[in-house]
This record gives C-alpha cells, sequence and structure tokens, in this order.
C-alpha cells in the first residue's frame, strides 16, 4: 500500500512539473516571440527539475521491482 502511494505521489509530482514546464505557453502570459518574462524562466527551471526528479525517482523505483521480482523468481526455480 505504501509503495502505491509513493508512485501516485511520485506520477503527480512529474505532471506537475510537465504542467509548470507547458503553463507559461498554454496559459499565455508568455508572449510569442518575446524575451522570456523573469516568471517563465522560474517556471522552466523549476518543472523541469520537479519533473526531472520524480522521473528518476520513478526509475529507480522499478529497477528495484524489477530487481525483486527477478530475484522471486531465481529462488523459486531454485527451490
Amino acid at each position: 500500500m505504501k509503495a502505491k502511494l509513493g508512485v501516485c505521489a511520485l506520477v503527480l509530482l512529474f505532471l506537475a512539473g510537465l504542467w509548470l514546464v507547458a503553463a507559461p505557453f498554454v496559459v499565455g502570459y508568455q508572449p510569442s516571440g518575446a524575451p522570456y518574462a523573469d516568471a517563465t524562466v522560474n517556471d522552466l527551471w523549476v518543472g523541469g527539475m520537479l519533473a526531472g526528479v520524480s522521473f528518476v525517482a520513478l526509475v529507480v523505483y522499478a529497477a528495484e521491482a524489477l530487481r525483486a521480482l527477478t530475484g522471486r523468481g531465481r529462488h523459486a526455480a531454485e527451490g
């Protein structure tokens, strides 16, 4: 149960980071062709870091889960 909650939280953080990256252009507070506003730069950095860190955490979790599954399979085949 704790693992599912953690994965859900990481997915939500990843999606929030993607939204922060896209928001200046979707919502329209970054005019097309204009130099980036401070708010846009902030959203790009914070959103990119949030999405990046949560994506890496999801990959690490998936790798650990795969390692545990292969370990169980190996033990079942030997036993």
